[in-house]
């Protein structure tokens, strides 16, 4: 690892097989990237692309980016994070988060019912679960008894997905680091403010607590259709009511793009978002890439992790590309 380490989310979301996406990794490893984290969606799952990335590498961190709390019970999660720490020991982290209404209510059918008392439960149970405790719990959301890991107990980081102020607050109240996303460099400092008071208030040293960070980020050969994909991505992540605080301070028009998407006219809504807008959320091209994870670093984030995106979906020179830029920024 260097001194400056940067991190890479894989293109989960491009239709890529795990053949390739591992065979990325395995190229990101050899190009002095830090950690490759894997998020799941409604493609690759994420428990077993992390295995197969695990079996071909050596020093690379790996974790998830991020795992629901809401649709897996706490005891499977952490017989999932075991598994992978067996594989790969002490290069796993365990990135949780409450996801979304549209993931959690409309996909799989659960309730997205109180998100604060939700992650603080599962992590405590993840917690207890991956230090070979025995479950007996029966809390508000959860109820295990009983359980117990059989595997040996293993220490596995916990970073918390955090984009708004009370859910910051709980990763600094409980979490190994705050991972934002959809926050650019200016508003940083602001969020770690909660972070840090939430630590102290619980007993905490704040410098316990790391920030990780990801943004979208593309460096290959077709910027303009890269630029509208992401300003897809922009529009569509701005309209989850749970994300849409993160982009008030981006676009000044945000209210006038929610009335046309509220109002079912989503080419409207899109020709609204704003190539500013685009670009204070994403980087686009080698040498904004490179600004950006400074101007992170700058801000006091400890781990730049640059989402991999294509310029279009099964776009399998994109990703690579970026990694390729990647390399120079993260050194030998």
């Amino acid at each position: 690892m260097t001194d400056s380490p940067v991190a890479i989310t894989m293109p989960v979301e491009d239709g890529l097989s795990i053949g390739w996406l591992t065979d990325l990794v395995v190229h990101a490893e050899q190009s002095g990237i830090d950690t490759a984290l894997v998020g799941e969606v409604a493609g690759p799952e994420v428990f077993a692309t992390l295995g197969a990335m695990a079996t071909r590498t050596e020093r690379i961190r790996l974790g998830s980016g991020i795992v629901a709390a809401y649709t897996r019970s706490p005891a499977l999660t952490a017989m999932g994070f075991a598994t992978l720490a067996s594989l790969a020991p002490s290069r796993i982290v365990a990135g949780i988060g409450a996801s979304s209404p549209i993931v959690v209510g409309r996909w799989h059918g659960g309730d997205f019912e109180q998100p604060l008392a939700t992650v603080r439960e599962f992590i405590g149970l993840l917690r207890a679960a991956l230090a070979g405790e025995k479950l007996n719990h029966d809390g508000p959301r959860f109820r295990s008894k009983g359980f117990r890991l059989d595997l040996p107990g293993v220490d596995v980081p916990v970073w918390l997905g955090a984009i708004n102020p009370r859910m910051l607050a709980v990763a600094g109240e409980i979490a190994d680091a705050v991972f934002m996303t959809w926050c650019p460099p200016g508003e940083v400092g602001p969020k770690q403010e909660i972070v840090k008071a939430a630590a102290t208030e619980a007993g905490r040293d704040p410098g316990d607590v790391a920030t990780v960070l990801s943004f979208w980020a593309y460096a290959g050969p077709d910027p303009e259709q890269a630029l509208e994909r992401m300003r897809r991505q922009v529009l569509a992540y701005s309209m989850v009511p749970t994300h849409q605080p993160a982009f008030v301070g981006t676009f000044d028009n945000l209210s006038e793009v929610a009335e046309a998407w509220q109002q079912g006219d989503r080419a409207r809504a899109l020709s609204l978002v704003p190539d500013e807008a685009v670009l204070a959320q994403c980087a686009l091209g080698p040498d904004m890439l490179a600004d950006r994870i400074a101007a992170y670093r700058t801000a006091g984030v400890d781990l730049p992790i640059v989402l991999l995106t294509g310029a279009h979906v099964g776009d399998d020179i994109g990703p690579q590309a970026t990694v390729d830029a990647l390399s120079a920024i993260a050194g030998p």
